[in-house]
């Protein structure tokens, strides 16, 4: 519910929040530590992928640098759209990556999308949303499942999304997808396995989240129950 006030009592609150703002920049720079001091683990897999330029191993993708950050976006058999389009969320965020991932190059870091549909889907949806990053097919390797769960025992079950939490707990990952964002590094000849994030810890990626945080009635999900769309759909 709205408060209305005085420009003064609006300046101290101001003056409050912001001093709370800065604890949360703070917090998520040391964050941001954290994650890269996690163990690197060594992927010991041999995936490979389908690209514009052929077959590709999971190295392959780094394209020259030492960094690789993969997008899992949704877009396959289980998914809303299918077989013309991928996730309306995962393409919803799409459109605030496209921009940013361009400039990851230059900093030794290279980004690519991987999803379940064929090259020709992918390339296809692609054109139709006017994106420019690159996006691979793993088609029926297991890397999408492997990097989702990380124990044996969810790899034979399917199970252990965004690492054992509730929410989603029942979903079979290897009959469906949901969407995330992996890490990893290539040194010596040897990729590894950095990081992964999964649900709600993607917000950041989607940069109308954020402007949205920034209005003056926040994000109101339940009065937006069908959005958001895929941007030529509204």
């Amino acid at each position: 519910m709205k408060k209305v006030g005085t420009r003064e009592e609006w300046l101290a609150a101001r003056i409050e929040l912001l001093e709370r703002e800065k604890e949360l920049t703070r917090l998520s720079d040391e964050l941001a530590r954290q994650r890269q001091e996690l163990p690197w683990v060594p992927v010991e897999k041999e995936y490979r992928f389908e690209t514009d330029e052929g077959t590709k191993t999971l190295a392959e993708l780094f394209d020259g640098r030492s960094q690789l950050l993969v997008y899992h976006f949704m877009f396959g058999p289980t998914v809303d759209g299918w077989p013309d389009a991928g996730c309306p969320g995962c393409s919803y965020t799409a459109d605030s990556l496209d921009g940013a991932v361009a400039h990851l190059p230059e900093h030794d870091v290279m980004f690519v999308a991987v999803s379940r549909a064929s090259l020709e889907r992918l390339n296809a949806y692609k054109r139709r949303m006017g994106w420019d990053f690159p996006w691979v097919s793993y088609g029926e390797s297991e890397f999408n499942l492997d990097l989702a769960v990380f124990t044996e025992e969810g790899r034979r079950t399917g199970k252990g999304f965004n690492f054992g939490t509730p929410k989603h707990a029942e979903i079979d990952l290897r009959e469906e997808e949901l969407h995330g964002l992996s890490a990893f590094a290539l040194e010596d000849g040897v990729v590894y396995h950095t990081y992964s994030t999964y649900d709600r810890g993607t917000d950041a990626l989607n940069a109308t989240w954020q402007l949205l945080d920034r209005a003056p009635k926040g994000r109101e999900d339940e009065n937006h129950p069908d959005w958001p769309r895929r941007r030529d759909a509204y």
